[in-house]
């Protein structure tokens, strides 16, 4: 009797698995062509305002409509609220659709009262990511005239999460990683329409008001088409939203209380951005056109996480339904399970995506951002960024997936005193960076404290993770797997490092060499990773080209 029972359980958790990974697939293609046409739309944007200060007033205006989205509601949306859908929808009796209702009013109404007051308060919300000072004060207002453009994005970016958090609760997961495509072909079209016009500004003080309504209306046009693009997936999926203001008593009250830590967390990161682009912004100012500031860091850091998007976020979006679902009925050790065999799959991607941009870093840099308002000399900056961040991509990783552990428990405070740390340890080292290297090395700097601060993260992470969980994750399984994958990753990158040196050294300078010296290592490697890692018997090599 015990051992039907054992293969019953067995075979739920293959057909579970099964289905995730099968939702993990359908999401990574969406991914895959989501962040390949928003590649396609950052290589274009750098053509048109260039890696220095007109890029990242930009930049900067578009990175403040994500922070305060993310600060008002998003990181309950994204940590706190599923586990809640999940819960309604398996407990209450109607299946949780007074529930939904009730939380879509609610995160609407919120949105809508914070994105009248952002846009309202723009100059000193710019005031927080950048400094007014009578040298950079031109720079400033532009900043303050795009944000007053792109500040409705807070809603659209909260209509799109909370219908994508609806249908991830139905185990929908597709429509959320897909329709970002649309908003990626808006920014193509827009980025290709400011480089036709007659003049392509390169400075702050050149830019129009042609240019800058083309760039403002256009990036928030792009949000809302992705925003409401999912509205009659949800439909499909049997959500119509129906205003329903009836809070008080409905069991939202949890999710809330819960939520005030994610807030905590979310603020706690917030912090650390504002230090950083701070930073990286009076690195900008010191060398306007060195590219060496706030738009080269962020463009690094995008390209540094494709392969964290594509995979991880991707595996997790699939897993925290289910690992939910194991937590509340009690089934700790296939939590555990699913935590170990998430960090196993996606540590075969991301280990050689990290070396393979410690290896050729500057030269992926040059290639993508070398062209129009940017040169080589303006593209390196990029690449020593890319590199500095390399290695931490796996922490990083780790770090993303180990969270939802906690996040499965509905546990959010452990979260923040988590983020409290690695908020501290990248604000300090960010600042010893800010006042000890020149600025043209200040922000690769930065970008290496990064990678630090995620390491420290990773093993506090892991050592309350286990007492949360009543064990530790690694039977042996884990520490095997990851020793392989990393010298199979590191001697596949020296090899790919010393080949692209070779070809870059014969082919000489240009567009074409520098294709076809990256193409030449990125060949080398993948091919010496793969051979490397079946010769070590990397077993989740077969997992993940299984997933299907």
């Amino acid at each position: 009797m015990v051992e039907g029972t054992r293969t019953e359980s067995q075979s739920v958790r293959s057909v579970r698995s099964g289905g995730a990974a099968r939702s993990s697939v359908l999401m990574a293609l969406g991914t895959v062509v989501s962040r390949a046409t928003g590649l396609i739309r950052q290589v274009l944007q750098a053509a048109a305002l260039g890696t220095g200060l007109l890029a990242s007033t930009y930049n900067t205006a578009n990175t403040v409509p994500t922070s305060l989205y993310t600060l008002l509601i998003g990181g309950a949306l994204n940590a706190v609220l599923v586990p809640q859908l999940v819960r309604a929808r398996t407990t209450h009796p109607d299946g949780g659709r007074a529930y939904e209702q009730r939380l879509v009013t609610l995160v609407v109404t919120v949105l809508a009262v914070g994105t009248a007051l952002a846009v309202w308060a723009a100059p000193q919300i710019v005031a927080v990511y950048m400094r007014d000072t009578p040298d950079n004060h031109e720079a400033y207002e532009l900043t303050v005239v795009f944000a007053r453009f792109l500040l409705p994005q807070i809603f659209f970016y909260g209509l799109f999460n909370i219908y994508g958090q609806v249908l991830n609760a139905r185990e929908r997961f597709g429509a959320m990683m897909w329709t970002p495509v649309l908003n990626n072909l808006v920014l193509l079209g827009m980025f290709g329409a400011y480089l036709g016009l007659m003049t392509v500004p390169e400075r702050v003080q050149d830019i129009t008001e042609t240019h800058i309504r083309l760039l403002g209306i256009g990036t928030t046009a792009g949000i809302a088409v992705q925003a409401l693009a999912l509205i009659p997936f949800a439909r499909a999926a049997g959500f119509r939203f129906r205003p329903r203001f009836d809070w008080r008593g409905s069991g939202l009250g949890s999710g809330i209380r819960a939520a005030q830590w994610t807030l905590l967390f979310v603020l706690t990161n917030l912090v650390a951005l504002t230090v950083v682009t701070n930073y990286a912004n009076a690195a900008d100012q010191a060398l306007p056109d060195a590219g060496a500031g706030y738009s080269a860091y962020t463009y690094a850091q995008t390209i540094w996480m494709l392969p964290q998007s594509v995979v991880t976020v991707s595996l997790v979006t699939a897993l925290l339904p289910r690992m939910s679902r194991a937590v509340a009925e009690g089934r700790i050790a296939d939590l555990r399970a699913d935590l170990s065999r998430g960090l196993r799959v996606s540590g075969v991607v991301i280990v050689p995506a990290a070396f393979l941009f410690l290896a050729l870093g500057p030269r992926i840099s040059t290639l993508l951002f070398a062209h129009g308002a940017a040169d080589a000399a303006s593209a390196r900056p990029l690449g020593y960024m890319l590199q500095a961040f390399g290695l931490g991509l796996i922490p990083f990783s780790a770090q993303y997936l180990l969270l939802r552990g906690f996040y499965a428990f509905e546990d959010t405070r452990t979260p923040f005193f988590l983020a409290v740390r690695i908020a501290a340890v990248n604000i300090a080292l960010a600042t010893a960076c800010h006042l000890l290297l020149p600025a043209r090395w200040a922000v690769t700097g930065m970008a290496g404290a990064y990678t630090l601060s995620y390491l420290v993260g990773l093993a506090f992470t892991v050592r309350l993770l286990r007492r949360r969980t009543g064990a530790r994750l690694d039977d042996g399984a884990l520490r095997r797997t990851y020793t392989r994958l990393l010298c199979a990753a590191g001697l596949a990158a020296a090899l790919a490092w010393a080949v692209d040196r070779s070809c870059a050294q014969s082919l000489g300078d240009g567009t074409l060499p520098t294709a076809l010296a990256l193409a030449a290592g990125t060949l080398t490697m993948g091919l010496a990773y793969v051979g490397l890692a079946r010769l070590l018997k990397v077993g989740e090599l077969r997992e993940l080209r299984g997933l299907r």
